[in-house]
């Protein structure tokens, strides 16, 4: 019974957990870079106490957001990778894909990467966005470093080769999704087909890797 017991807590702290993070979501995507722990424990009708337990502080509220978030990103960009369709077509439905995410969703795009200005009303002084951002552009890099080993044949130094590859080709969607989303200085096709352009010299070289899922 005790085992029972402790079950059923686990599994109503992650459905309340999860109830607390749908209502971030709803603050973020209203208040984006301005979302506050003060407007979220309002959204979800709780004190401010009751959701630091949950998730420690505000570090811990905003790690659990990215990764729900990323997450998410991270499976769409898997599917676009794994599309039945030639090598090219596969890359740009996979630079589509972020810049699709982002412009979406961009209170939630700007929540993640970008801190708010200034403090909150009521002294909540907002999410340190700066500290947490880079973890997440690393793991997006590491992710595609691995997809890139996984299915093309770079010869005897392939690993490395990979990772440079996966931080380069996030890194650039990320600083050229960041500009694309603030000025909109084109459509999203045509920034898509310019970054198509400039990754396509070596990924159209590159073979498949032997065994592996193709590229």
């Amino acid at each position: 019974m005790d085992t029972t017991q402790s079950t059923d807590q686990e599994r109503s702290a992650d459905r309340r957990r999860r109830e607390l993070l749908e209502a971030a979501d709803r603050v973020v995507l209203r208040d984006g870079p301005g979302a506050s722990m003060n407007a979220i424990a309002a959204e979800a009708g709780i004190t401010k106490p009751i959701l630091y337990r949950h998730f420690g502080d505000k570090g811990g509220l905003y790690a659990a957001l990215a990764q729900r978030h990323t997450d998410a990103l991270l499976d769409s960009l898997r599917a676009a990778l794994d599309a039945p369709a030639e090598r090219r077509e596969r890359v740009e439905a996979t630079l589509d894909t972020y810049l699709a995410a982002i412009e979406a969703r961009p209170q939630v795009y700007r929540f993640l990467m970008h801190p708010a200005e200034g403090g909150q009303p009521g002294g909540d002084q907002g999410f340190d966005v700066g500290k947490h951002s880079a973890p997440l552009l690393r793991r997006m890099g590491e992710e595609l470093g691995t997809v890139i080993e996984d299915r093309l044949d770079l010869g005897p130094d392939s690993r490395r080769l990979a990772r440079i590859w996966g931080h380069g080709i996030v890194g650039m969607m990320h600083a050229a999704g960041d500009w694309w989303l603030g000025e909109r200085p084109c459509t999203r096709a045509e920034l898509v087909r310019s970054m198509a352009d400039l990754l396509w010299g070596r990924l159209a070289a590159a073979g498949d890797k032997v065994g592996g899922p193709g590229f």
